[in-house]
């Protein structure tokens, strides 16, 4: 899984929100997000909270024993039944001449 900042790019490109919108949603510089956003840096808490708020997104705690399954649901592969899957239906029906 990527870091904790393409996860926050990703998001941001998925929302199909500007670095700009996002700096005036929490009243930073386009600038200073920029520097934050980056990775080369420690930025505080609030600033991360304010930015995953203004995507409409949290950031968790997440116990290792459980991260497996929690990024398959975040990438849209839980542990649900396999919806791309043929049925036996269409795979009796492919066998018929």
């Amino acid at each position: 899984m990527s870091s904790f900042y393409d996860q926050l790019q990703a998001r941001r490109a998925a929302r199909k929100s500007s670095l700009g919108d996002v700096a005036r949603l929490i009243g930073m510089a386009p600038s200073n997000l920029t520097t934050a956003l980056s990775g080369r840096h420690d930025v505080r808490a609030s600033t991360l909270e304010a930015v995953s708020a203004a995507l409409d997104a949290e950031w968790v705690l997440v116990p290792r024993e459980h991260l497996l399954a929690v990024r398959r649901l975040i990438e849209g592969k839980d542990s649900g039944p396999d919806r791309e899957a043929r049925t036996s239906v269409e795979m009796f029906l492919e066998q018929e001449p």
